[in-house]
Order: structure tokens, then sequence, then C-alpha cells
């Protein structure tokens, strides 16, 4: 398995088409972005698509970004879009991108990664810590956690 960058690959409509599989809105929500061209506009220029592969199969993805649904905050950066395809739950395969963000957010000098999200018994795997709900784009309310990046 290795984490490769969308924006880097030579082989981007192949990774658009594996994203286009994922049957979550949230997916299908970055898919639109990247074909339509807006995702940087909508995240931030130095943002990051990561892709979990291995071979021609795409396990998970997700995006470390400037900006995410929790707008707008001095909160940056954002691991965002976090999936994983059913069949390849339950393995821990998000620790390997976490690694590629924590390495990421290392090089660009943060000390710390947000992750917005409903979800309760996840991120705490991997740990990361709640540290507030905050309204996120559409007025609803999301569960705000931190990963401590150590240097």
């Amino acid at each position: 398995m290795q984490v490769i960058s969308y924006f880097e690959s030579n082989r981007k409509e192949h990774w658009l088409n594996e994203i286009r599989r994922c049957n979550w809105s949230g997916g299908t929500f970055l898919y639109d972005l990247i074909s339509k061209g807006t995702f940087f506009d909508a995240v931030g220029k130095r943002s990051k698509v990561l892709l979990l592969t291995e071979g021609d199969e795409l396990i998970s993805f997700c995006t470390y970004a400037e900006k995410d649904d929790i707008q707008p905050t001095e909160l940056t950066p954002w691991m965002g879009f976090v999936y994983t395809f059913p069949e390849h739950r339950g393995h821990h395969y998000l620790e390997k991108l976490f690694e590629e963000i924590e390495r990421i957010a290392k090089e660009d000098t943060y000390s710390e990664v947000y992750i917005s999200t409903n979800h309760v018994g996840l991120y705490e795997k991997y740990n990361c810590e709640f540290k507030t709900v905050m309204n996120d784009m559409n007025g609803s309310p999301s569960r705000v956690y931190v990963k401590k990046i150590f240097k």
C-alpha cells in the first residue's frame, strides 16, 4: 500500500473515477470539486487530496486542507473528506493517511491538525482529542477534533 497525492499523480482520471465510486455525499462533493476545477477555491491553494492505494485500487482517501466545512475560523490545517471503502474498514488503514498528514503538517511547521466530523469513537483511535463543537457552513453543529503533531 502507498499514499499518493492526487494532484501529483500522472493517473488523475483513473483516481478521480475511483473517488467517484464512493457512495458517501462527502465523496461525491469532493469528486465534484475536483472535476469542476473548484477544489483549490473551496479549500485553499496549498491543499492536497491524499489517496491510500493498493495497485489500481483506492482503499481510502482524505484531504489536507487550509479550510474545511467550519468557516470562518482561524483553525488550520484540516484533515477532511475522510473515507475508507466499506470492504476495507476495520483494518486501521486510516493510520497510513494520518502518518502522511502528520509528515506534511510537520513540513509546514504546524503543531496541530483539525478534523470536523459527527463521528464519535473513530478519531479517538488515532490519538485525536475532542476540542469543541462548532457550526459548519450549513449552520449544523459539528464536532471538532485536534490531532497533535509532535516534532
